[in-house]
C-alpha cells in the first residue's frame, strides 16, 4: 500500500500506541489524536490525511460528533469508525452521517488494513474526479 496517511483517534493511549506500531510496520503514516477536538485540530494542520480511524466512545466530543464535524470541514476524508461496545446502532448512525465503514474492537489487523485501503482508494477516486471536472471546466472556458 503506498503512502496512505491515517489519523488514528482514540482516548485509550495504549490502544493508539499498539495500533500505530502495527500499522507503521506496514508503511502506513500514522498521526495520533486522543480526542475529537484534537482530531479536528490535526486535520486542520496536517497535510494529506486520507483516512481517519475514529473511536465511537470517547469522553467529551464522542466519535459521532467528531464524524459530523470531519464530514462538514473535510468532506473527502474517509472515516472508519471503531466501537468496542458492540453498539451496532452507533456504527450504523455513523454510516448514515458518512462514515466509510465501522469495525468492532478489537479488530483484526488485516481487516482494518483492507478497509483503510478501500477508503483511501475511494478518496483518491473522488479527488481525481474533481480534478478532471476542474480541468474540463477550465479548458471549456478557454475554447
Amino acid at each position: 500500500m503506498d503512502n496512505v496517511n491515517i489519523l488514528l483517534v482514540d482516548d485509550e493511549v495504549p490502544f493508539v500506541e499498539t495500533i500505530t506500531k502495527r500499522l507503521s510496520k506496514r508503511n502506513l503514516s500514522i498521526t495520533p489524536a486522543y480526542s475529537g477536538k484534537e482530531a479536528l485540530e490535526k486535520l486542520k494542520t496536517t497535510e494529506n490525511i486520507d483516512v481517519v480511524i475514529l473511536d465511537v466512545k470517547m469522553p467529551g466530543m464522542d466519535g459521532i460528533a467528531t464524524l459530523q464535524e470531519i464530514k462538514k470541514r473535510h468532506p473527502l476524508v474517509e472515516v472508519i469508525m471503531l466501537t468496542a461496545h458492540a453498539t451496532v446502532e452507533s456504527g450504523i448512525e455513523g454510516m448514515k452521517i458518512g462514515a466509510f465503514d465501522y469495525l468492532m474492537k478489537p479488530c483484526d489487523m488485516d481487516t482494518l488494513i483492507a478497509k483503510v485501503q478501500e477508503a483511501s482508494s475511494k478518496k483518491r477516486a473522488h479527488e481525481e474526479k474533481i480534478i478532471a471536472a476542474s480541468i474540463k471546466e477550465i479548458t471549456g472556458r478557454m475554447a
